[in-house]
């Protein structure tokens, strides 16, 4: 299909990264591969010295895996991008680029657990020294910075707390400093939010999540602004080896052909139940970006095109409410990851947090209460009713 970005995006979620099939194949074929045969000697050496492109070996490129970065840059409005094995080999893939020995990473103190754990321990062991820092607090980042400084790099919504951070603002301050901002995009999708159009330098995706959307993979993707950093993130992937194999890139391809119509529905569900938990009796709090008591309502307003999927709130009574309220459901599945069909839930501070320290989770406001929510697209009604008999076990408390 010719010039695709001319379209919306729920058409480029069907089209991307479809043109340039050989044989007629409306759908990318799978190049369960290895390696690839030359046409003759001096073919490979021009493959090799890069004076012609091609594929070579798989770990270096493959024509599905191709198929399906061009894709999600397509999505994101990005240059090109870069599979990668997993979310976390997309994180590490990140850092091992942009850093070395002496840098250092502000980071949003609302992250991921295992990308506080990597910066704390992998990264930290090569001599790069990190912050947390609440990153919806511009003053906060300010005074975070050092001479020394070389990313910022910022989750939003941030895990688990649904905190929000500014990216155009963020953006100004890194451009100012020369620093480079990175964001991870999972928790919306390029359908809510495109942070390469307001100032990021680089997104990242973990694939597992909202762009495949049916837990069945393992991925992570790399999405960058320009050939001369697209080069620089190849040669790391190429020699750290964590890439995607063509497989599942075929998955997460088809996955993508729906992702517009799952993240409205998702978005739809996560509205309703929302508001159901904000006035329910036994819950505490609650934050999601498309509640106006959320802190940073109108930046998530301003940003993103729709609220996404993610819920968190606290349930009256503490830890031992919370586990006799998870144990109670039905519908909703108790396991970690999101962004599934499927509604999912799951205790941060016991389980996707565990790594980071209590302080550390406290000073993040990951309370020991805390419950997050993966809002699915089964109907709003059932997913509800669920909650609502779950919730009424606590009179057994």
């Amino acid at each position: 299909m010719k010039n695709i970005n001319k379209f919306s995006d729920e058409t480029k979620t069907v089209h991307a990264g479809c043109s340039n099939i050989s044989e007629g194949s409306v759908v990318p074929p799978i190049y369960q591969t290895s390696t690839f045969k030359f046409q003759s000697a001096d073919h490979g050496a021009r493959l090799f010295s890069g004076k012609e492109q091609g594929y070579i070996y798989t770990r270096m490129l493959n024509p599905t895996v191709k198929a399906f970065e061009d894709a999600v840059a397509v999505l994101e409005n990005g240059h090109k991008s870069l599979a990668c094995g997993s979310g976390m080999a997309a994180i590490h893939t990140i850092f091992a680029t942009l850093l070395q020995s002496g840098d250092h990473v502000i980071c949003s103190e609302a992250v991921y657990g295992p990308t506080n754990t990597l910066l704390n321990t992998v990264m930290a062991k090569f001599g790069v020294e990190v912050d947390f820092v609440d990153t919806s607090n511009l003053n906060a980042i300010m005074h975070a910075f050092r001479d020394n400084t070389k990313v910022v790099y910022i989750e939003t919504p941030g895990n688990p707390t649904l905190v929000i951070s500014d990216i155009e603002k963020i953006s100004a301050i890194t451009k100012a400093k020369d620093v480079k901002l990175v964001v991870d995009n999972t928790f919306l999708s390029p359908i809510l939010q495109k942070p390469l159009d307001i100032g990021a330098d680089i997104v990242m995706h973990s694939l597992t999540k909202y762009l495949n959307g049916h837990a069945d993979v393992v991925g992570g993707i790399v999405v960058v602004n320009n050939e001369d950093d697209y080069q620089l993130f190849r040669k790391t992937l190429n020699q750290i080896g964590g890439v995607q194999d063509p497989f599942n890139s075929f998955l997460v391809h088809r996955g993508l052909k729906t992702l517009s119509l799952r993240i409205e529905r998702h978005c739809h569900n996560a509205m309703i139940v929302a508001t159901f938990l904000e006035n329910h009796k036994n819950i505490k709090w609650v934050r999601y970006p498309g509640l106006k008591s959320h802190p940073q309502h109108n930046i998530a307003k301003k940003q993103m095109k729709d609220s996404g999927g993610m819920i968190a709130f606290e349930i009256e009574g503490g830890l031992r409410a919370g586990e006799i309220f998870m144990d109670n459901l039905n519908l909703c599945q108790l396991a970690v990851s999101l962004g599934g069909v499927e509604t999912l839930i799951q205790h941060p501070a016991s389980m996707t947090h565990a790594s980071m320290s209590q302080k550390q989770r406290l000073k993040s406001n990951i309370t020991d209460g805390l419950v997050r929510l993966s809002v699915g697209i089964e109907n709003v009604d059932d997913i509800i009713n669920d909650l609502e008999n779950a919730l009424s076990s606590m009179h057994f408390i």
